[in-house]
């Protein structure tokens, strides 16, 4: 849990050193994966963490494709899971992961799960879609900033230069950080779908 709260300084922008942030994360879900190898709890999540951060993706799925194996009904498993197929440009099984951790639970819902949603359809090339999980997740979680980034991406896209822009100005009153790398997304080419998309919408507003 200490390695995700650390992931989750970074990634909203908490942290004056993000380096610094990634290192301890890191280092504390190695930490979670010597003490208690075979806990899906902690496969979960040090797969998760290791995954945003690690370089090498697929040990990070080979760790929550042995929580899963220990615990086909882990929920959130399946959720992580989702979320980590998105970082290895799998959005089609990303989709399939989220159906089987709403499908396992029904009622508790991580905040950021239409996040998810939205990204795994927003790499699929089905901006529709994506867009509706997008804005509904905003309802859930309007502090978080990549929700933001991707639906300004993936207005840009659908050729809608002033909603990209309002989402942008949007975004701003939470954070100046406006671009990211987006290393966590492995592919290229959907990595440049994000970031392009972002650029347009980024330009449009100065």
């Amino acid at each position: 849990m200490a390695a995700q709260c650390h992931q989750g300084l970074e990634v909203n922008g908490w942290v004056e050193d993000p380096e610094a942030a990634r290192r301890t994360s890191i280092a504390l879900a190695r930490r979670a994966l010597r003490s208690s190898p075979d806990d899906p709890d902690v496969l979960a999540l040090a797969a998760f963490v290791l995954g945003y951060f690690g370089k090498d993706i697929d040990v990070s799925l080979g760790l929550i494709d042995r929580c899963l194996a220990l615990n086909p009904s882990h929920a959130r498993g399946w959720h992580w899971s989702g979320l980590l197929r998105i970082f290895a440009g799998q959005p089609e099984v990303a989709l399939q992961h989220f159906e089987n951790y709403l499908r396992l639970s029904p009622r508790d819902r991580l905040s950021s799960y239409l996040n998810g949603i939205g990204e795994a359809y927003f790499f699929s090339r089905r901006f529709d879609e994506a867009a509706a999980n997008l804005l509904a997740s905003l309802e859930l979680a309007p502090g978080f900033p990549v929700t933001y980034r991707v639906l300004a991406s993936c207005h840009a896209h659908m050729g809608r230069p002033d909603k990209a822009r309002e989402i942008l100005n949007r975004l701003r009153a939470i954070t100046p950080a406006v671009m990211e790398p987006a290393t966590r997304y492995r592919n290229p080419e959907l990595r440049e779908l994000f970031l392009s998309g972002l650029r347009i919408a980024a330009g449009g507003t100065g």
